[in-house]
């Protein structure tokens, strides 16, 4: 057969002829050859999967199983008369279809008319090619005759989409799908053709036309033929592997100089994405499934390398900013343009603020961090765990935190002099005249901070007054307690916010906040002291305290929803009202819990009381008549 064409095309001339030649198919060959053996062909086959894998080159072989007259184990012989003009393709028992080029309603009608006449063989087999172009019309003119065919005809669809036929055929069809050949398979099917053949292309060459095979033997049949007849090997993988280096590396220079030299080149921007589009997906799935990468070990261990330096993140995000260029590149006047933006995007995260790009440099910090470089440590003003001290430290203090600073469990110990991170200027003034409005706190029962010891108060150093400083009080009241260092809000016992944030967020927020009701009860009322459990709120006498219990949850529950964790209030009568505390303070108690009822009250309608009012209610638009 060879001699009857100057040259044959690789894949043409070292096509198989058994099903023992077929590579990296062995499920549908077992499949197939044990039902010729067995005499159990059915009458109908669909075969599917990608091009270049052997779907028509099998049917052609399963034809000539059927119609052998020396059939040796389920295999051809490849020598009988049926069998050799079955491979010269004159054979009256093998009918091939193109569904392609023949996918209309007449096209099937005539095989249907034509599936019923003998021929010299045993079996008429029809091979039908891309049977997934047919048309609705065509395909359900094939449906009946494919379903209950002559006895002697055996139907083979052959397709690369198997979605697309109708599943009314595929119901009625065997379904064998073919693979693509691994790396391995396909490289020593090229390296016996390179012997058989006289090529002596050399192994690294090979290794190149494996990885462009992707799997498909044709295509890399294709490939070898090419690199044989010019003699070398075309190193476009060389500008591929230096823009995925830029990549690693950050470095948009590199990749817009190796875009630039490949496309001087002679090479397609469109080719070039695609190019690394397919490297990176190798090397994506060489840090994921090592297995699942059609390339030599050599090649496979460089492209995992670089895909651990990108990151998962990294990779990801390339292949999806790659593949965008490509689908932009339809329509756009210049598609290297497309790439180029693709590239700087990837080797800049930090001039792209997509999710992506943000999730890619989070992602190096954290391997940064896990393969041992330093991390920023944390600021300052960050409040830690210490020890109590009686005094504050003798050394330049900041100004003190903003009103709204979050509490925390424990004063922070010293640390060193650094900007200051804390409120605006006036905060320490500010949070003084609020304590002065709110009243002096009484000492806690249990205290869980030092106090200031009872002799001469030490001398505060220079800088900016503190939040709290000690004043004389009465001998009625206890002695305050000492401030906290001015970079973090005191706590109170028990783990309860200190009295100070409680009142000032009383004052700012939650008193607002509150119903009608209970605000104008609790508006005469004050926080006085803190418990191990429960926050102590003081009001003018009994019987305001009387009225305001049934309101107590609706504090409670304002305070927790303010410090995040439950509060409870215990109310009390205060004894000792302090002085410039407002309004509320100069009345008397009756007069408080007037104020406080009359807020609450609403207009009433107006009675009816007389009968005839009632009964123009009862009427409305009657008329008194007078007797």
């Amino acid at each position: 057969m060879a001699d009857e064409v100057p040259y044959q095309s690789l894949y043409r001339r070292y096509r198989p002829q058994r099903f023992g030649e077929v590579r990296g198919q062995e499920h549908v060959v077992k499949a197939l050859r044990n039902a010729v053996r067995s005499d159990r062909v059915g009458h109908a086959y669909l075969f599917s999967g990608p091009r270049g894998t052997g779907k028509t080159t099998t049917a052609r072989i399963l034809a000539k199983a059927l119609n052998c007259t020396n059939l040796q184990d389920g295999e051809p012989c490849c020598e009988c008369e049926s069998c050799i003009q079955v491979q010269r393709g004159t054979s009256l028992d093998v009918q091939e279809l193109d569904a392609a080029s023949n996918n209309g309603v007449d096209a099937m009608r005539d095989l249907v008319s034509r599936a019923a006449l003998g021929t010299p063989g045993r079996w008429k087999v029809y091979i039908v090619d891309e049977v997934h172009m047919l048309s609705n019309a065509a395909s359900n003119t094939l449906l009946k005759t494919l379903e209950e065919p002559p006895a002697h005809v055996v139907f083979v669809l052959a397709t690369t989409d198997p979605q697309k036929v109708l599943p009314t055929i595929r119901s009625r069809t065997q379904h064998l799908e073919f693979r693509l050949m691994s790396a391995d398979v396909l490289g020593g099917l090229l390296a016996d053709i390179n012997t058989a053949a006289g090529l002596n292309v050399a192994p690294e060459a090979i290794d190149l036309v494996v990885r462009r095979g992707k799997g498909s033997a044709r295509d890399a049949l294709s490939a070898l033929d090419q690199v044989a007849a010019a003699g070398e090997v075309d190193t476009d993988d060389d500008a591929t592997d230096e823009i995925v280096e830029a990549l690693c590396e950050r470095d948009p220079g590199r990749a817009l100089m190796a875009v630039a030299q490949a496309c001087s080149a002679g090479r397609d921007a469109r080719r070039v994405a695609e190019d690394l589009l397919s490297h990176l997906r190798n090397a994506f799935l060489a840090t994921m499934a090592r297995s699942l990468v059609m390339l030599p070990d050599d090649a496979a261990v460089a492209v995992e390398e670089q895909g651990r330096r990108l990151g998962p993140a990294g990779i990801t995000r390339a292949v999806d900013e790659i593949g965008s260029a490509l689908a932009d590149m339809r329509e756009a006047l210049d598609p290297r343009v497309s790439l180029e933006v693709a590239l700087v995007r990837l080797t800049r995260p930090d001039s792209d603020t997509s999710t992506g790009a943000l999730l890619e440099r989070i992602e190096r910090l954290e391997r940064a961090a896990a393969g041992g470089t330093p991390v920023a440590t944390a600021s300052p003003s960050t409040p830690t765990a210490a020890a109590p001290v009686v005094n504050p430290p003798e050394a330049p203090t900041t100004p003190a935190p903003a009103l709204d600073s979050p509490p925390t469990q424990a004063p922070p110990e010293p640390t060193p002099p650094a900007p200051s991170t804390g409120g605006p200027p006036g905060a320490a003034e500010a949070r003084a005249a609020l304590a002065t409005v709110r009243g002096p706190a009484p000492k806690p029962k249990a205290p869980s901070q030092p106090v200031v010891s009872s002799g001469p108060p030490p001398v505060p150093p220079p800088g900016p007054p503190k939040a709290h400083t000690t004043k004389p009080v009465p001998s009625a009241e206890a002695a305050p307690t000492a401030a906290p260092p001015s970079d973090a809000p005191a706590a109170g016992p028990g783990g309860l916010p200190s009295r100070d944030d409680i009142v000032k967020a009383w004052g700012d927020s939650i008193l607002t906040g509150l119903k009608p009701g209970a605000k104008a009860r609790f508006a005469a009322g004050r926080f006085v002291d803190l418990d191990d459990d429960a926050a102590v709120f003081a009001l003018p006498n009994a019987a305001h305290r009387d009225q305001c219990e049934a309101h107590r949850g609706a504090v409670e529950t304002a305070l927790a929803a303010h410090f995040g964790r439950p509060i409870k209030v215990r109310l009390t009568v205060d004894t000792a009202p302090s002085e410039g505390s407002g309004a509320s303070r100069q009345s008397g108690p009756d007069e408080e819990i007037s104020r406080a009822q009359l807020e609450q009250l609403e207009d009433a309608t107006a009675a009816v009381t007389s009968p005839e009012d009632r009964l123009r209610e009862a009427f409305p638009g009657a008329e008194e008549v007078t007797p």
